[in-house]
Order: structure tokens, then C-alpha cells, then sequence
């Protein structure tokens, strides 16, 4: 498979351009340069990376696996870099402050144990998406499923 091809620029030179910790990942590491506060308490890592992603791509930020050793919730969940946005690529966590033993007991910590800068913060996924257009109808087709929602499996 021939390599999508993206425009990556620098905003500060110790900015480390992503790369796949290990072959066959679908995410590549992204590193904090800074870490600061916004107004709503929530840490803000900068990668000092900007991506022209190309029309038609997405790019993806989601936290690392190694998140659930913090008492850090990437704040949107997933990340959207949209092909448009030129700006800085940014990390806003929040802070928990929640700790739980061996037996899922809630323990308040009153600290968290955020990232350092020059850990990876992230990773970023980029990959294609359709283009959607929506055709209103009055009736939805009949499914196994139908309008059956949370917990409806059962498990």
C-alpha cells in the first residue's frame, strides 16, 4: 500500500514529527512540547505540529493506552482534526483527581499525575471518510435489532 503523503509543519523546533512506535500500529505517537492551564482547569499539552491533512481525510486523536495509569480524561474523548484546521495540534485533559484500589473503591486523591513534556500524549490515526448525504424518508427499513438500545444485548 503506496503511503498517504502529509504536509507536516513545525511551530517550535523541538517538535517531534509522529512516527509508529512499532510496525502494523494504526497510531503514531504523538510528543508534548508544552503544558499549560486554559481557564477551565483543564492541562493542555502543544505538540508544536500543524498537518495539512488532505480533503477527503480525517485526522484522529485519541489518548494512549497508557492514560489509565493518569488521572487524566482527554477532554472531547476523540480528537477531530478536520483537513481545513492549519492551527497547532493540542491535548486538553482533564483532571480527576480520582484513584481506585484493587476493589474499585473511589479514593480522592486531591492530585493527578499528568504528563510530562516530552512523554507522548497521544496518538493520531489519519484515514479517509465518505462524504454523507442524508435522504429523509418517513419509515426505516425493519432490522433484528430495530429500535432496541443500551443494554439490549443482554450482556
Amino acid at each position: 500500500m503506496k503511503p498517504l503523503r502529509v504536509k507536516i509543519k513545525r511551530f517550535v523546533a523541538d517538535a517531534e514529527i509522529p512516527r509508529y512506535a512499532n510496525p502494523g500500529d494504526a497510531g503514531m505517537d504523538l510528543v508534548a512540547v508544552t503544558r499549560s492551564f486554559d481557564e477551565f482547569g483543564n492541562i493542555v499539552y502543544g505538540t508544536g505540529l500543524g498537518f495539512e491533512i488532505p480533503e477527503g481525510y480525517v485526522g484522529l486523536v485519541f489518548p494512549r493506552s497508557s492514560n489509565c495509569k493518569k488521572d487524566l480524561f482527554l477532554t472531547n474523548s476523540v480528537g477531530v482534526i478536520d483537513s481545513g484546521y492549519r492551527g497547532e495540534v493540542t491535548l486538553k485533559f482533564k483532571p480527576t483527581d480520582l484513584r481506585c484500589d484493587k476493589w474499585g473503591r473511589i479514593n480522592r486523591q486531591n492530585k493527578s499525575f499528568p504528563y510530562e513534556v516530552g512523554e507522548c500524549v497521544g496518538q493520531l490515526i489519519i484515514m479517509p471518510y465518505p462524504t454523507i448525504e442524508f435522504k429523509e424518508v418517513a419509515e426505516l427499513s425493519d432490522s433484528a435489532r430495530g429500535a432496541h438500545g443500551y443494554g439490549s444485548t443482554g450482556k
